[in-house]
């Protein structure tokens, strides 16, 4: 039996999956981590925590389908972006990777800005931005930019794990190819010192980085010379495994973190919105810092996470409501698009004492919603033109009443594929397209994607949900101030917690 290995390393998991020519799932495997190191504007964690995750979930299928295993003929791997994985020129880490949610370099990437003034790339550099993320290693550890040779994402790394090549694809590489492109006054890596010689080789999706290379450790020695394909970040994969790698087709994909994008043929710029040509699509949106997580979160708060977060919030859901809404704030760890703004922080508004666990449940859904309709609206607005449906995958595609939220929030039809992990169909697509099995990925995507289920907007809601939608927009604009004094406060700390008064109370008796 001929398989592929798929794998997509998520936000707080590694999947993998064997899958087969007609996109049937025969083996899976899904492991929790790695532990980042976070605290407060730090993010990080040693890639090589996700070396010993694919090792251990590729392990485990050879275990349980040892016969589906042996029929391996390519692997894909996709994973999170927006993370740096910084090598030496020994091919080894210097220092932990940055992941997606660090957001130190919000200074660096101000002083950058000014530096570069003129430069092309110079408007879209911001916290999260790779050249802010180097330019913050150049002041806090210049040895280690010294020592810097190549920057490569996570799904790469595994990549140059298994091949021992150094690459990745010009969608996930984009900023950074932009900041060695010349500006009036040179390259944009040149201001830090630095050279393109720290990309890593370019290849689009479906080309072949290398064979298995010979004497890797468990069970990939039994893999040596099976063909490792580019694949990209887990957005893209997963938009190609919901069938919407298409123009007029927006997709929502929402599993640790959101992601929200619209694809069209003609290049459009929208304030806050990646603008990235995914290869002949031009693609308008990106990532925010909040999704299913903050259901997670929510479910801890409430001291429930023990039922599990999917069966908590539908039993939240079917609660009584009171008739009076809650406005929501998503953002938790500050927030990427549309306003990459580490500074931001979320909040209720509206909270009485009648008010209870299913109505903070309806309050966190709609306020992720309230966030993908500004993302959506822009990018319709930039490109002229409303999209047919959004495509929505992940974990919380598997929630229905989230669903019928977004349509009914963003006033476009909500369309759940039968996939349970688009990532890991995208993957496959990518590899048997890369054996030659599909003509294209648009013929990869027409034979195996379907749709389990499609939630119209509904008229009624409409007029109660425009102007709940008012409200949250006026409740961003108020609170941003207040978010960004509150957080340099917890930079700044006062001591609040945990006072012992100095001088005794009106009325203690010694």
């Amino acid at each position: 039996m001929s398989v592929v290995l798929a794998c997509d390393l998520g936000g707080s998991s590694f999947r993998a999956a064997l899958v087969d020519d007609q996109g049937r799932i025969l083996a899976e495997h899904a492991i929790a981590g790695p532990v980042l190191d976070d605290h407060l504007d730090r993010s990080e964690v040693w890639a090589e925590a996700w070396w010993a995750l694919l090792l251990d979930a590729a392990g485990r299928l050879a275990l349980d389908a040892p016969e589906v295993f042996a029929g391996i003929e390519g692997i894909a791997i996709c994973g999170v972006t927006r993370t740096q994985v910084l090598l030496g020129r020994d091919g080894h880490e210097i220092r932990p990777a940055l992941t997606w949610k660090d957001a130190r370099s919000e200074g660096a990437a101000g002083r950058l800005r000014a530096k570069l003034d003129g430069h092309p790339e110079a408007g879209r550099i911001n916290a999260f931005h790779p050249l802010a993320r180097l330019a913050w290693l150049a002041e806090e550890e210049g040895e280690h930019l010294l020592n810097l040779a190549c920057v490569l994402e996570p799904k790469d790394y595994l990549n140059f794990r298994l091949t021992g090549r150094q690459a990745s694809d010009p969608v996930s590489m984009a900023r950074l190819i932009a900041s060695a492109a010349p500006g009036a006054d040179g390259a944009a890596l040149a201001a830090l010192g630095l050279s393109a010689d720290i990309l890593p080789s370019i290849l689009r999706p479906c080309e072949t980085v290398g064979p298995v290379a010979p004497g890797l450790p468990a069970p990939f020695e039994r893999l040596a010379g099976v063909p490792v394909f580019c694949a990209c970040n887990d957005t893209w994969t997963a938009v190609a495994g919901l069938g919407a790698l298409r123009p007029g087709y927006a997709y929502n994909i929402s599993g640790t973190t959101e992601v929200l994008g619209v694809l069209g043929h003609d290049e459009a710029e929208a304030e806050g919105l990646i603008t990235v040509d995914w290869g002949g699509l031009w693609h308008l949106g990106g990532p925010s810092q909040n999704g299913a997580d903050t259901a997670n979160w929510l479910v801890s708060l409430l001291g429930q996470a023990e039922a599990g977060v999917g069966e908590t919030i539908d039993a939240l859901l079917a609660g009584r409501r009171h008739t009076q809404p809650l406005i929501f704030l998503p953002y938790l760890q500050g927030e990427r698009v549309p306003y990459w703004n580490p500074n931001l922080r979320g909040a209720f508004l509206g909270l009485s004492r009648q008010h209870g666990p299913t109505d903070l449940a309806y309050a966190v859904l709609e306020g992720v919603a309230c966030l993908n309709r500004v993302v959506l609206e822009r990018a319709e607005a930039a490109l002229g033109s409303p999209v047919g449906e959004i495509r929505f995958g992940g974990g919380a595609a598997a929630n229905p009443a989230w669903a019928q939220i977004k349509a009914d929030l963003c006033g476009r039809p909500v369309v759940v594929g039968s996939v349970k992990e688009p990532g890991l169909l995208g993957a496959a697509m990518i590899a048997w397209t890369g054996l030659g099995r599909f003509a294209s990925l648009e013929a990869a995507q027409d034979a195996l994607v379907s749709v389990a289920r499609r939630c119209e907007p509904d008229p009624a809601r409409r007029a109660a949900y425009d102007m709940l939608y008012g409200f949250f927009r006026r409740s961003e604009a108020a609170l941003a101030p207040i978010s960004a004094d509150l957080a340099a406060l917890g930079r700044n700390p006062v001591p609040l917690h945990g006072l012992v008064p100095s001088v005794s109370c009106p009325g203690e008796h010694s």
